[in-house]
């Protein structure tokens, strides 16, 4: 039995045409964005970033699809994808003045034997000594940083609504630091990631000069303390 579409034959041939159009059009480009992206990774030089940034906004689902389809590890892509959020972010966060910029460190990075208690705030460090996350709160308090050291991501909401920092650090682990500038994005939050060099839920750890590079940006040498430069180093 045949329908007589009338006038909306039309209509519904262009829209069907127009998806079929959009489609292919997504698909073309996510695969050069994906190309540009998998060649930036092998120079290890980020091409063309603004562009990927957006194609990652946009058609992050096909992205990913076509990463995972070129055999390109879940891990190499978020590193990828943090590595164009921080190249993205670095020049707004320079000029974030220190006193409204925050670190938050994860609590597996303190030792096995750390006395701190969990405060509303976080952990409260007591520089016992038997970790370097207590050097590392105190130069960062020096240069005017606000510090926390957390047990989850719940309390990096709770810290920004209480204290409104313009800016921050997130360490953790890649899958932490991925959601957290994620987070950052969706309110507004110039965010800058530092994923740990080892993982699980006990003394991690991360490349100090990582966040070193990261927590002096747009800073003068004479401001850093000399401590947080023997730290990095």
């Amino acid at each position: 039995m045949d329908f007589d579409l009338g006038p909306w034959h039309s209509v519904v041939f262009i829209i069907g045409e127009a998806t079929v159009i959009f489609i292919l059009a997504a698909l073309l480009i996510s695969f050069v964005l994906v190309v540009i992206s998998l060649y930036s990774i092998k120079k290890g030089r980020l091409y063309f970033p603004r562009l990927i940034k957006a194609g990652i906004v946009f058609l992050e689902g096909f992205m990913k699809g076509f990463f995972r389809l070129l055999g390109l590890e879940d891990k190499e892509m978020l590193t990828f994808l943090i590595k164009i959020h921080n190249t993205m972010n670095a020049s707004a966060f320079s000029r974030v003045p220190l006193p409204e910029r925050a670190v938050f460190f994860p609590q597996c990075l303190r030792s096995a034997k750390c006395p701190a208690h969990l405060t509303p705030e976080g952990l409260k460090c007591v520089n016992c000594g038997q970790c370097t996350v207590g050097e590392a709160r105190i130069s960062l308090e020096k240069m005017g940083y606000r510090v926390f050291i957390i047990p989850g991501s719940s309390f990096i909401k709770r810290m920004v609504k209480k204290y409104h920092p313009k800016a921050i650090i997130g360490v953790g682990c890649l899958t932490e630091v991925k959601e957290g500038v994620d987070m950052a994005d969706k309110i507004g939050l110039i965010a800058m990631g530092v994923v740990t060099i080892k993982e699980g839920c006990v003394e991690t750890l991360v490349n100090w000069q990582d966040i070193y590079d990261v927590a002096t940006l747009g800073l003068e040498p004479a401001s850093v303390p000399d401590d947080f430069h023997a730290l990095a180093g």
